[in-house]
């Protein structure tokens, strides 16, 4: 669920990982530690550089964290700890691409930063900020080619590297975007919970009369928080009346500008021509499938070119098949390939 809570400049470089066995004549795969500002903020993240020639400039790919504070490794420790970018800059190596992941606000050593004494004001715009910072240190390390960069997003991640797809320079060459937030949030949530009541009426713990009621009152409250008012959760279940509680006071700036985003609406912007990845996965509670058919259509009006939509059979929101409960799917994998080898 949402636990949410531009130029760039390089400040610091410094290899933090040791190498690895290199070819002869190649320099070994290494991390190294980067630093950049956004909006006063000091943000850390990790380079990641595959072995390669020396003096060779890698494609490379900004990796942007799904919703809620998720740490540069696709953590939020100590709740959930599935190590989802980490493992996406891994499969990138076996491609020869370069990888920068970063610390988003809230999490890490980046924390909230200059919002730390004003977290009301942490809106999603301003993630987009930081996430434009980060592409622009990605885009000056010495290793990478600056007109072969991609954005690579996970959940709400990858609307983010659609919004910056269109807008950033240069422009990527393509765009991952693996199990997306692909209308607007409040809908997005609406679906989720009218999906888990109907699972709690189908266990008998409602009734189809405690459903529909359930149902409304989560219609109220969202046309609520759209309309600026306080929200009320008297028919609400506990969690749900907290969940809602929480998308007002502190989180209410957040909550109001991330769903103001219709993704199929920023598609537009893209270059024609643009390579566009876009996942869905037949297990994804989260983010199923039918809520990507306007963005996949938004696309195709857009000129993106393949591979286009790509449905993963047994696969969950975190990229994970029952086969494979801690680690990326194969699907998941081989989907990766057909936009890097395309």
């Amino acid at each position: 669920m949402f636990r949410h809570l531009a130029a760039a400049v390089v400040a610091l470089a410094a290899v933090t990982a040791a190498p690895a066995e290199a070819a002869p004549g190649l320099v070994p795969a290494a991390d190294r530690e980067v630093v950049f500002t956004a909006d006063g903020t000091t943000v850390y993240g990790t380079l990641h550089v595959p072995e390669h020639r020396a003096g060779q400039r890698l494609r490379a790919a900004l990796l942007l964290p799904g919703s809620g504070p998720t740490d540069r490794d696709g953590n939020q420790p100590p709740a959930s700890s599935p190590d989802t970018l980490a493992q996406l800059a891994d499969a990138l190596d076996g491609e020869a691409v370069a990888t920068l992941r970063f610390d988003k606000y809230g999490t890490g050593r980046t924390g909230l930063g200059a919002y730390r004494d004003r977290p009301e004001e942490l809106d999603y715009p301003a993630f987009v900020r930081q996430a434009r910072a980060a592409y622009a240190s990605l885009r000056d390390q010495p290793e990478t080619d600056p007109h072969r960069l991609l954005l690579v997003g996970h959940s709400e991640g990858a609307m983010t590297g659609l919004v910056l797809g269109g807008t950033v320079r240069p422009r990527p060459v393509g765009l991952a975007l693996l199990q997306p937030q692909a209308i607007r949030m409040l809908d997005l949530v609406t679906l989720q919970l009218k999906a888990q009541v109907a699972e709690a009426t189908r266990q008998g713990q409602l009734t189809p009369e405690e459903q529909r009621t359930v149902n409304a009152a989560i219609d109220a409250a969202v046309t609520s928080l759209r309309e600026r008012r306080p929200v009320d959760t008297t028919d609400l279940p506990i969690a749900i009346a907290q969940l809602f509680e929480a998308f007002q006071g502190t989180n209410a700036r957040f909550v109001e500008s991330d769903d103001a985003v219709y993704p199929p609406d920023t598609a537009a912007a893209l270059r024609p021509g643009t390579k566009v990845l876009l996942t869905c996965g037949t297990n994804d509670a989260q983010v199923p499938c039918a809520t990507t058919n306007a963005l996949t259509n938004a696309l195709r009006r857009a000129q993106a070119a393949r591979p286009g939509r790509v449905t993963l059979p047994a696969v969950d929101h975190l990229m994970h098949d029952p086969d494979h409960p801690d680690t990326l799917a194969p699907s998941v994998l081989d989907a990766l390939r057909r936009l890097t080898r395309h």
